[in-house]
């Protein structure tokens, strides 16, 4: 029952964050809401008993990504600065169609045998962390696109630097007023 209200309580809180990300004219209030997203996604990994993603959730994505992301918006000159309306002419055909495609998910997971004995008969190896780990850092598992997302993200943070920066040539290691004339 607690289980229960706690699922409910993170999807609640998801689906009311991810409203306010997709939403919201101020980008900085847009990230923070994606973090309360991510926060509610690891909130449903410790519900699973995924305890190690749930950590990787909260370190991965809140302590670094989302932190990335904001610091990238502040690098920018127009951190504060609200983009054009929120809502547009189209959006009752996003939310039909959304909630269109939601229906026709849910019907075909219903239809389907195997979807209520899969998640029973589920078994769950006893070193599942380690094999994680092991798929994480081996070369024929997943270190490799962790690098190229790693490479990525440095050229995104670099290209946000060189956008606030304005492209301007500095003489010294700080810009100073005669540097910008």
């Amino acid at each position: 029952m607690v289980v229960a209200f706690i699922f409910v309580l993170s999807a609640l809180l998801m689906l009311a964050s991810a409203l306010v990300a997709v939403t919201s004219r101020n980008l900085v209030r847009a990230v923070m809401a994606l973090v309360l997203v991510l926060f509610g996604n690891a909130v449903l990994f410790i519900l699973l008993e995924a305890y190690f993603l749930a950590v990787a959730q909260v370190i991965i994505y809140i302590g670094a990504i989302a932190i990335l992301i904001i610091f990238a918006l502040m690098l920018t000159r127009h951190t504060g600065q609200e983009w054009g309306p929120a809502w547009n002419r189209a959006w009752p055909w996003a939310v039909l169609m959304a909630a269109g495609l939601a229906g026709g998910l849910l019907l075909v997971m219903r239809a389907w045998p195997m979807a209520g004995r899969m998640v029973e008969e589920a078994q769950v190896p006893a070193d599942y962390t380690r094999q994680l780990g092991v798929a994480l850092v081996s070369p024929q598992g997943f270190v490799v696109p962790f690098e190229v997302a790693s490479v990525l993200l440095l050229a995104a943070l670099i290209g946000a630097i060189y956008v606030a920066w304005g492209g301007r040539k500095v003489k010294g290691p700080y810009p100073t007023r005669s540097d910008e004339e």
